[in-house]
């Protein structure tokens, strides 16, 4: 667990994260992560959370419309 200070920054207010939590996310300067709500709380990730829910729909699809996919590959 780690406790992060909110600071100005600007107008805005923001956390600084500490380098091991950097290295967990697998992230660097520049890179975007993902604040979703959850009945727990938040959470916050690397990973497009939208960009999951199309992947389990295609996973869905993809052996039944296998033809029409390959031929749209084309």
């Amino acid at each position: 667990m780690y406790t992060l200070k909110i600071r100005r920054v600007g107008n805005s207010l923001g956390v600084t994260l500490p380098k091991e939590a950097l290295q967990k996310l697998r992230v660097k300067e520049g890179d975007n992560v993902f604040v979703t709500e959850t009945p727990s709380g938040v959470h916050l990730t690397a990973c497009n959370p939208d960009f999951e829910k199309a992947m389990e729909a295609y996973r869905k699809v993809s052996t039944k419309y296998r033809n029409a996919l390959h031929e749209l590959a084309k």
